[in-house]
């Protein structure tokens, strides 16, 4: 198990990867898959550095979010990270756009 310490206003998350197949065995063809992931800048907060949020002229009413919230933010935010096959992302507060109860909401609206 890897330990990890968010740095000050940075959050540290994991990116979720869009499936390939589905639940009942269906592939899913290369250019949905595409869209999906362009569509789908989704990640698990798992650490916060402890000076997010806290400029009051940025951020009145407090947090945007939370640790284990799914957030959504751009394209091409944050610095990307490889550790055990997957990819976390160390974000700036300002980079989030904003929260999702789940990744699936986003793949099932398309």
């Amino acid at each position: 198990m890897t330990t990890s310490h968010a740095l000050e206003d940075k959050y540290e998350e994991e990116a979720k990867e869009v499936k390939e197949e589905t639940k009942g065995g269906i592939i899913i063809a290369q250019e949905t898959l595409d869209r999906a992931r362009v569509a789908t800048q989704v990640g698990y907060v798992l650490k916060m550095g402890d000076l997010c949020y806290q400029d009051k002229d940025k951020y009145p009413t407090g947090p945007w979010c939370k640790e284990k919230d799914w957030v959504v933010f751009a394209r091409y935010a944050g610095s990307r990270m490889e550790i055990d096959g997957g990819e976390i992302r160390m974000l700036n507060d300002d980079e989030i756009l904003g929260t999702i109860n789940s990744p699936e909401d986003l793949i099932h609206a398309m």
